[in-house]
């Protein structure tokens, strides 16, 4: 049967993935030819999900993996599964039950609750799955794993491996070494889901934002002379102050101060430090007094040098508290409202006062109970309580003031200054603010109890893995990022305040004793008959499970033959986002489990930005969505654009007309296998992996060049170099088959001649190549190929990989067919440049022609005459006058086109051109030479700017060829 003129995705996709499934081409060890394994481990997509363009990217370039690998005949095994995603899944669970009406989490009960999220992990795991079939995954979706499998209310426990019995077999036994404890430390609080978060989930955002000015009055009436120094040392303001002077952007967070921090070497305030200053809020009669502290952290130069320390509210003044031993007072609840417990403000504000004074000590305990938000703000929302707290020391007398048209900061205030027209200092800036990327509401840094992993304990193996060679990272760069992070590892927080996810294995009696153990029948066995145990109600943190992911989704603990054989994996493809939160924890988890590593590679790549390299977000409008993608242009098509686009460290911009061209791509090699059906080139074929036996020049060439792309894509996907890959598949296939060769072939194929059949069998040969080399990139045209072309052993997935080399390139088939294209291109350059006419056949002359040249010329001149459109060959002593030169090896081509074109006029038409080009290049030029304009303009401007002055300075270069070309013509 015919081929059907175009490669009809939205129908054969479907079907061809059926096909691959059915015949389990995608299992463990499928097509297996040797013992060397290849695993890869999914990076587990959330399990109510959907496909995005991350997704999509990542995905694309692990199956080119795998299928290579496949097709190279190793035991490979794609290792497919979903996260359990704490907050994600609960979110969207809880939305669905609100919008259906039903009880809320708290109404329906913790264990209620879970079974209605089982629920929906079955009905939206199909989603993505789906979806990543749409894209051509080829993983082993009979091994399916899923962060929570095995857990109580999974409904296909027992089908897949228990992975929640090895999660909470890992945390005993951690727990047991020391590695894992409870503690109270400062973490990510989102007040919307109540929960402590990781830094991966919290989007630092810039908005519109405030620096209010504040007196903090010295202890007792105190004064101190202020002195102001310019850079030279001279005095520019010199006063007598009862005050310290702090800027804040959260003037809330006052009422946990717990000290004024100032620099060492700050001159202006040496004659205070020591002493005791007053929170310039809360009941006047009950004000608390705070020490001024020195410490390296606060800026001279920034502000009035002086901070507040507000240890159990800020990440920086929790460092200062801690290294100066002082008490951090948490101010809010778990809504963020702030605290409306313990005792009343006048008995805390007296306690925290001896604490100022060093007349008393309080264990962390004791801190962490004492409630120092006055009475009259208690419950109250934080940002209604930074309003209130603002308007109070204001109207006390204690904000900073300044003239309304000069607000600087330390300026002393003149005679002429009336007090009628100060302001408050109130400084208008851009701040960064840290949001929940789920909850979208501002994260407060909160003091709470939680359970950490003594991550210093065990990253020293995790380090020494890289540094040894045992893990390459790639890009290299990506090293320095995994080194700085573990380096300065700060202990992890694995607990989250969520009732979805493995919940804590720990049991507590009535004084608190701990009882680790994986059931609850073996803790209260621990804590003996009769005492009362309760369950710690957090579960972990998702990163802690997806941490154990290579050995989980392998039956870990049990020493299955699969952990047996593909442990440790082969390569880890993620997101350098995640360096540190999954690739950094997976190794320190594995190493302190197993004692070995969890994979020997680690390619990094970037974000997929859009097309002018714009981080893509629904509030911009640029979010692409690949199944749009997919049902446009093919699956193939975006394939081949996500390989094109992955260069090692670079910025993955995927611009849609990008994808248009390589489906244009699909679309030239689909139209070069229907030429060679149309001139019988599958015709009674018995499809063989033979080399052709070739002796026309042109065959032995393309054979060649086949063999010559093999080795770079090998070598280019050994790198994973997928660019390089995809690169030079696109200009093998499109300029060296379709283009050269099936032009090449056409005199042999229609003269029925001698060399027809060899012809007819290298021309199969080579599409079978192509189609075998293209596949782990566009597994489903090739696919449809392969089964039109002939009838097949086995189908393309499983086709074996090619193994020829360059003992295959015929050195004088390649130096003369190489030859013969360099003339071609030379004359039709010349004859764009020169805007001939495309269908006029030009005379052409030679001189200085030798015996090589003239030998190509005369084996290959029924081509180059019709492929360049030229009437005759003329061998001349001299060029005649107007005549542009195309310089070849052994021989001086000219085409006469002094009576074609009309030089005066296409001199003028490039001249204008280039004088059009030359403002242009000179506007961008002096753009970029601006600093104000590099430093000031947004990443992505600067880069547009830089690749239009790119492009239009190649485009003159070439305008510029033109006109020397047209020098020669007089």
């Amino acid at each position: 049967m015919a081929m059907e003129k175009t490669f009809d995705a939205s129908e054969a996709e479907a079907r061809l993935y059926k096909a691959w499934e059915d015949s389990g081409a995608f299992k463990a060890g499928a097509n297996a030819s040797r013992e060397d394994t290849f695993c890869v481990m999914i990076p587990p997509p959330n399990v109510t999900g959907s496909l995005h363009m991350g997704h999509a990217f990542n995905n694309t370039l692990q199956d080119i993996l795998v299928r290579w690998h496949r097709m190279r005949g190793f035991d490979t095994l794609w290792q497919p599964g979903t996260d359990h995603a704490g907050i994600a899944t609960q979110m969207v669970t809880e939305r669905e039950m609100a919008a259906n009406g039903e009880p809320s989490r708290r109404e329906m009960g913790r264990e209620a609750f879970l079974d209605r999220v089982w629920q929906q992990k079955v009905k939206s795991r199909g989603t993505i799955i789906g979806q990543l079939k749409r894209l051509g995954a080829s993983a082993d979706w009979s091994r399916e794993a899923f962060t929570m499998g095995g857990a109580a209310g999974d409904p296909d426990r027992g089908n897949g491996p228990n992975f929640h019995d090895a999660v909470i077999k890992v945390f005993v036994d951690m727990y047991n070494k020391g590695l894992i404890y409870r503690g109270k430390r400062l973490v990510n609080w989102d007040p919307h889901f109540e929960t402590a978060i990781s830094d991966l989930e919290v989007e630092n955002i810039e908005n519109p934002g405030h620096m209010w000015h504040f007196k903090y009055p010295l202890a007792g009436g105190a004064t101190y002379t202020y002195i102001e120094k310019d850079e030279d040392g001279t005095v520019v303001l010199e006063e007598e102050r009862d005050y310290i002077s702090i800027a804040t952007t959260r003037p809330e967070t006052m009422l946990g101060d717990g000290a004024v921090a100032v620099h060492p070497s700050d001159e202006r305030y040496a004659p205070i430090v020591g002493k005791l200053c007053e929170i310039p809020v809360g009941p006047k009669e009950h004000r608390r007094l705070i020490p001024i502290i020195t410490d390296e952290y606060p800026d001279p130069t920034f502000g009035s040098g002086a901070v507040k320390i507000t240890g159990a509210h800020d990440f920086n003044d929790y460092g200062v508290a801690k290294r100066g031993n002082i008490p951090c007072y948490r101010l809010m609840d778990t809504k963020a409202h702030m605290r409306d417990d313990g005792a009343p403000y006048e008995e805390a504000a007296l306690v925290a006062g001896a604490v100022a004074r060093v007349e008393r000590t309080l264990t962390e305990a004791e801190i962490d109970a004492l409630n120092l938000v006055p009475d009259h703000l208690r419950g109250v929302d934080r940002f209604e309580a930074r309003k209130a707290v603002i308007d109070e020391i204001t109207e006390e007398g204690l904000a900073v003031m300044t003239r309304a048209d000069n607000p600087v900061l330390g300026r002393k205030l003149g005679e002429d200054d009336d007090p009628a027209e100060l302001v408050p200092l109130i400084e208008a800036k851009p701040i960064m603010q840290p949001f929940g990327d789920r909850s979208k509401v501002v994260i407060e840094p909160m003091l709470t109890d939680q359970w950490f992993v003594d991550a210093d304990k065990i990253v020293g193996p995790a380090l020494d893995a890289v540094r040894n060679g045992d893990v390459k990272i790639v890009p290299e760069s990506g090293e320095k990022t995994y080194f700085h992070w573990l380096e300065n590892i700060e202990p992890w927080c694995i607990s989250r305040q969520l009732w979805w996810g493995h919940q804590i294995p720990v049991w507590f009696d009535a004084d608190g004793n701990q009882y680790c153990a994986p059931t609850e029948a073996e803790a209260q066995a621990m804590a003996g008959d009769g005492v009362e145990l309760t369950r710690d109600p957090d579960v972990l943190d998702t990163w802690f499970s997806s941490g154990l992911w290579p050995i989980g989704t392998l039956g870990w603990p049990e020493q299955t033959p699969e952990l047996t054989k593909y442990f440790p994996t082969s390569v880890l493809v993620t997101g350098q986002d995640i360096l540190f939160f999954w690739v950094a924890r997976m190794m320190m988890m594995q190493l302190a489990v197993t004692g070995q590593i969890p994979f020997k590679d680690v390619y990094l790549h970037g974000l997929v930005r859009d097309a002018k390299g714009k981080k893509m977000s629904k509030s911009l409008g640029n979010v692409v969505d690949p199944l749009e993608i997919i049902d446009e242009y093919g699956a193939d098509a975006l394939r081949f654009t996500n390989a094109a686009m992955a260069s090692l460290g670079g910025v993955l911009k995927l611009d849609m007309a990008r994808i248009a061209g390589y489906r244009n791509f699909g679309t030239k090699l689909w139209n070069a296998t229907r030429f060679a059906e149309m001139n019988g080139v599958f015709e009674n074929r018995t499809p063989s992996a033979d080399i052709p036996k070739a002796t026309a020049t042109v065959n032995q060439w393309i054979i060649g060049e086949t063999a010559r792309v093999r080795g770079e894509v090998d070598a280019a996907l050994a790198a994973y170099r997928f660019d390089d890959a995809a690169a030079a598949l696109y200009r093998f296939v499109w300029g060296k088959v379709c283009d050269w060769y099936v032009e090449f072939s056409k005199p042999l194929l229609l003269d029925d001649g001698p060399q027809t059949a060899e012809t007819k069998e290298t021309m199969a040969w080579v599409i079978d190549q192509c189609l075998i080399l293209l596949h782990p990139i566009m597994p489903f045209m090739t696919e449809e190929l392969w089964v039109v072309t002939g009838q097949r052993d086995k189908m393309l997935v499983h086709a074996d990989w090619p193994t020829y080399g360059a003992d295959l390139i015929d050195a004088e088939a390649d130096r003369e067919m190489n030859w013969v294209i360099g003339l071609i291109e030379g004359i039709r350059s010349a004859r764009q440049q020169m805007h001939v006419p495309v269908g006029l056949y030009l005379p052409l002359v030679v001189k200085d022609m030798g015996d090589a040249a003239k030998a190509a010329w005369d084996r290959n001149e029924v081509l180059i005459k019709r492929l360049a459109r030229i009437e005759d060959l003329t061998v001349v002593d001299a060029f005649p006058k107007g005549c542009a030169t195309v310089p070849m090896d052994g021989a001086t081509f000219g085409l006469p086109l002094a009576d074609i074109i009309d030089v005066a006029e296409e001199k003028a038409r490039l001249e204008k051109s280039l004088q059009k080009l030359a403002k242009e290049i000179g506007g961008m030029t002096g753009r970029l030479s601006n600093p104000k304009f590099v430093e000031s303009a947004p990443d992505e401007v600067v880069e547009e700017t830089r690749a239009n002055l790119a492009a239009r300075e190649d485009e003159a270069s070439k305008l510029q060829e033109a006109m020397d070309r047209l020098a020669e013509l007089g």
